[in-house]
């Protein structure tokens, strides 16, 4: 049985932002292979990120050897209709994976900008690796949130453990998440995720999300794979605390992932569509803003269309419901009708409580 973590009131801290109810929807841009092997235009990356709002850039620590086996065999060749088929795992890591030797410059250079820097760890080495950067979070990705033992380790630093759900079923979801609090980590985020690239809009099921963090008592995120930011902006809307995406500098660079990832100028725009959800949101409770109170002023009321003389009759021919407010409510029409004025009332005078009998 889960412990109820983080559901309503808790919150995570990354690079010194809170994360959770409360605060700002941290932003995320993931960087995975769209540094295309070279180191500059990953710094660039890192740069855009900071320039596009992002709170976070995060990288993928594993090499070939680290995720996978160099084998032709049928296992180990991709298919199902992805942007990869044909390759061989092993062959589209090697293409994909970020140099280690990279890692703590790529770091070094995010923390000046005042971004976090953490990554997705695929193996024991890259978790001591990531210990030994100081890195603060462990993304687990979709397809390792079956490795147990990789999921403990992470959880053992103490430092969050951010859990993406794409190939994800509700045991495997339990099961992870049971495994950090066991470890005495209560710091998780669950990533509502679908592992296609990109996927399209009508598999997302945003509303799943705030299912998650009901189901296993976590504070929820989107990590987003379609196209655009309206899904993103969305899941603020119900409830995301945790918004990551795909950065690249252009799409037509090519790369394992530029396909379905976002441009610097597409990214900020995302990020400001983001904030503009979370302060439209606002309150749950009902009332006025005192902007709203002015305009009440306008609205409709009782007013008096045509003089009537002192003890003459109030009719619908000589009062109205028009506007402004200035007037009784025009709820009370009824109630003035067939009344006697006690003063002779002139066209445009607001209907006042003492001005019948």
């Amino acid at each position: 049985m889960e412990k109820k973590q983080n559901a309503a009131g808790g919150s995570v801290v990354i690079g010194g932002k809170a994360i959770g109810p409360g605060h700002p929807v941290y932003v995320v841009a993931e960087m995975s292979a769209n540094h295309l092997h070279d180191f500059h235009r990953a710094v660039e990356i890192v740069h855009a990120a900071a320039e596009a709002g992002a709170d976070a850039i995060k990288l993928q620590t594993y090499t070939p050897d680290t995720i996978t086996i160099d084998s032709d065999k049928p296992y180990f060749r991709i298919t199902g209709g992805t942007i990869w088929d044909g390759q061989t795992l092993y062959g589209l890591y090697e293409d994909a994976y970020t140099p280690w030797d990279w890692q703590p410059r790529l770091k070094e250079e995010a923390e000046k900008l005042g971004l976090a820097c953490f990554s997705s760890p695929f193996d024991p080495t890259a978790v001591t690796f990531m210990q030994e950067m100081q890195m603060p979070a462990y993304k687990i990705a979709s397809y390792e949130i079956t490795d147990i033992p990789l999921i403990r380790l992470c959880a053992r630093t103490g430092k969050p453990v951010i859990l993406a759900t794409g190939v994800a079923r509700p045991e495997d979801i339990r099961l992870a998440v049971n495994a950090v609090r066991e470890e005495n980590n209560h710091q998780i985020v669950l990533l509502k995720c679908v592992s296609a690239y990109p996927t399209p809009y009508e598999d997302v099921n945003l509303r799943m999300m705030p299912g998650l963090g009901e189901t296993y008592h976590c504070l929820t995120g989107l990590s987003d794979h379609t196209m655009g930011s309206a899904v993103a902006a969305a899941s603020v809307a119900l409830g995301a605390c945790m918004v990551e995406k795909h950065l690249t500098l252009r799409r037509a660079d090519g790369g394992p992932d530029g396909a379905f990832s976002m441009e610097p100028e597409e990214f900020a725009a995302m990020v400001r569509d983001i904030h503009i959800v979370e302060k439209a949101l606002g309150s749950s409770e009902y009332h006025l803003t005192p902007q709203q109170e002015t305009e009440r002023e306008g609205a409709r009321s009782l007013f008096v269309v045509k003089d009537i003389a002192e003890g003459e009759e109030l009719t619908a021919e000589n009062i109205r419901s028009i506007r402004p407010g200035d007037g009784l409510p025009p709820a009370m029409t009824a109630e003035v009708m067939g009344r006697h004025a006690v003063r002779r009332l002139e066209r445009g005078e607001p209907l006042r409580a003492g001005d019948f009998q």
